[in-house]
């Protein structure tokens, strides 16, 4: 069995990049996620890799968006701000179709807000990345050994589906510290028979690019492009679920807050009251498959999170009116604590047993 080591969220994640084959990192520093570019800065030279602080946010962006032209297992780190600033980036590498991971490390909002964790970026990550028809695939974490182990996962689904993979981290998890066991480091290069690698006269030239005048032309790539999304929502959907197999109460929540969550919980069941947990682990494709799986058996839904109310309406689509899907939730960087949940809980379980 591997060694476990105490890291930090942020670096552990560098360090499960590195071995994952990321050899280039572009990026600018910005809390809470500095860590993970500073660990990048003294690693990757020691890998052959390139690393390179750029001078914003925008111009890290559009490095990735060369890099990965090239062929390169690439990826920026940044917080909630300067993912702002590199969503028009994004939106050019996706409509080029390449494959990127941009990690971000959530801080509250909006505006710059505070350095605090928040999971305001949720729509963001799921619903406006950046302009025009896609979307990225979005890992939410919820341990560091999660944060280790679903990056090399971002850079695999990234190179299969050629798109864009979000890390999306609150900023609690890149903070703290907790054992890992580390992956090994992968020797194995995936073959990109699109980049521009240079050709030597044996194929066509290869070229990169995301703007496409000829509108059936640009029309029929996105259809494709959405194909390819049908394809990533059937087969690549990722959800722990805790105690659900008798639950008539479902408590949705991802990164921290599912943690918080499990221990409410556990006082719940304590106390006799049946409630359990899905935990996204991929945002996109959101797990409705799972929802779907005990959406007839429960009485009520309740999403927990740290903002004002946002993966909830994916739950509340995914339900379909079929059960009540309640919210409860800080924002500002405070964290839901096991009392609070467990009090929304019981009073959820009173109004659902009056129903009855």
């Amino acid at each position: 069995m591997a060694e476990k080591v105490l890291m930090k969220g942020n670096e552990a994640l560098a360090e499960a990049a590195l071995r994952a084959g990321c050899r280039a990192f572009f990026g600018y520093p910005i809390t809470p996620q500095t860590e993970l570019a500073a660990y990048m800065a003294k690693r990757m030279p020691k890998e052959g890799g390139v690393y390179l602080q750029a001078e914003s946010e925008i111009s890290a962006i559009n490095m990735v968006y060369g890099a990965a032209g090239a062929g390169a297992r690439c990826m920026t780190s940044t917080s909630s701000p300067g993912m702002s600033l590199k969503s028009e980036g994004i939106s050019y590498i996706a409509g080029a179709d390449l494959p990127a991971v941009i990690v971000n490390v959530m801080r509250g909002g909006p505006g710059l807000g505070g350095i605090q964790p928040s999971q305001s970026d949720y729509w963001q990550a799921t619903r406006a990345t950046g302009h025009g028809d896609f979307h990225p695939i979005v890992f939410a974490p919820s341990t560091v050994q999660e944060m280790a182990s679903s990056i090399n996962d971002a850079f695999e689904l990234a190179d299969t589906y050629r798109t864009p993979v979000i890390v999306l981290i609150d900023g609690m998890l890149g903070q703290m510290m907790e054992p890992v066991e580390l992956p090994e480091k992968k020797e194995k290069k995936a073959k990109k028979p699109w980049a521009v690698t240079g050709h030597g006269g044996k194929r066509e030239q290869n070229i990169i690019n995301s703007l496409n005048l000829d509108t059936p032309a640009l029309e029929r790539m996105n259809i494709e492009r959405f194909e390819r999304y049908k394809k990533i929502k059937a087969k690549e959907q990722r959800v722990e679920t805790y105690l659900t197999e008798d639950a008539d109460l479902i408590i949705v929540a991802f990164g921290a807050c599912a943690r918080v969550s499990r221990t409410a919980i556990d006082k719940a069941r304590e106390a006799g009251i049946k409630v359990g947990l899905i935990r996204p682990i991929t945002l996109v494709p959101f797990p409705v498959d799972a929802i779907e799986k005990v959406v007839d058996q429960t009485k009520a839904f309740l999403t927990v999170e740290m903002n004002m109310g946002q993966m909830v309406e994916d739950v509340r689509l995914a339900v379909a009116g079929r059960a009540p899907v309640e919210f409860f939730g800080h924002t500002g960087g405070i964290i839901p604590t096991p009392n609070e949940i467990f009090e929304q809980v019981e009073i959820l379980d009173k109004q659902k047993g009056g129903e009855a």
